[in-house]
């Protein structure tokens, strides 16, 4: 997965505009998937964190109610989408028939003391089909 953090090294957060320069034309999958989260899993709350940002750049929580639901990171004409399920969650997603580079990327999943790690990398539409699942299945989780 070829994929590499849009603002490492950035001192400050991201503005709308920065992410959407990134983006390119994928900042309207970028803007959709986050009008959905609110208007459809009720997911409002969003937060930027940059985690030692000189090596892995920024990233955009999605939260509910204070916890963390989804993390979205803009690369280069994409972005990441990372979720730590737990491991009901994890089961779940493993269930739900989804894509099979989904089901290879949910095996993968290392774990970690506050659940399973799950990278997927949105470059087109298609790609936020999983991810809304996977979404579903942790907020019910």
């Amino acid at each position: 997965m070829e994929y590499s953090n849009a603002f490492i090294g950035k001192s400050d957060t991201p503005t709308h505009a920065e992410v959407a320069e990134a983006l390119g034309e994928k900042v309207k999958l970028w803007d959709e998937f986050i009008a959905w989260m609110s208007e459809k899993e009720g997911v409002s709350d969003q937060e930027w964190k940059g985690v030692v940002v000189k090596k892995y750049g920024w990233s955009l929580r999605l939260k509910k109610k204070g916890r963390n639901i989804i993390y979205l990171s803009p690369g280069k004409d994409c972005f990441m989408a990372s979720f730590v399920l737990n491991d009901k969650a994890l089961r779940v997603a493993k269930e739900a028939h989804l894509a099979k580079s989904v089901q290879d990327a949910l095996e993968a999943a290392p774990k970690y003391p506050e659940g399973n790690g799950v990278r997927l990398l949105v470059r087109r539409e298609g790609d936020l089909a999983a991810i809304r699942k996977i979404v579903k299945i942790k907020n019910a989780s």
